[in-house]
């Protein structure tokens, strides 16, 4: 895999920085560019993104391994994000969560071998008053149920 940022990406990653005093502060996007563009952050992109900002490759590797939103490894091409939290797990989160491994048949961050899906049981997502909450990707929904959740799956095939 060829990893470089398309002249447009870097058009772009050089707009975000004059909006810093320092190159370190646009780290964070860079990741996120990285991580829309290949999928996840591998060690070979974290390298890329180290040369790119100019930035020691222990401090891109810190960043990258502290915020659980960068994929340190492959993800499915639908990423989803069950939250089962208080509000939601009142409102059958975890059911809900429970029934995405079985119906899957992963469990939490990990990805089918179509690599079509991927899951992940997540603590909160701050949309407490439509709990229970899914995300698939950056995409949100809300008072979800079993058979809602159901539909939404079987339309991403």
């Amino acid at each position: 895999m060829d990893i470089a940022f398309s002249q447009e990406e870097i058009e772009k990653l050089e707009q975000i920085k004059t909006k810093y005093p320092e190159p370190k502060a646009a780290l964070m996007p860079a990741l996120w560019m990285a991580q829309k563009k290949w999928g996840w952050i591998s060690p070979e992109v974290m390298q890329y993104i180290s040369n790119l900002l100019n930035l020691p490759l222990a401090h891109i590797e810190g960043v990258a391994s502290f915020y659980t939103m960068y994929h340190k490894k492959p993800m499915g091409k639908h990423h989803v994000q069950v939250c089962t939290n208080v509000s939601c797990m009142l409102r059958n989160g975890d059911k809900i969560y429970e029934h995405a491994k079985e119906k899957l048949g992963i469990g939490h961050m990990e990805a089918t071998q179509d690599g079509t899906f991927s899951l992940e049981e997540v603590e909160c997502m701050g949309a407490c008053g439509g709990a229970p909450m899914v995300a698939i990707n950056e995409d949100f929904y809300e008072n979800i149920d079993i058979e809602s959740f159901d539909k939404l799956l079987d339309s991403l095939k």
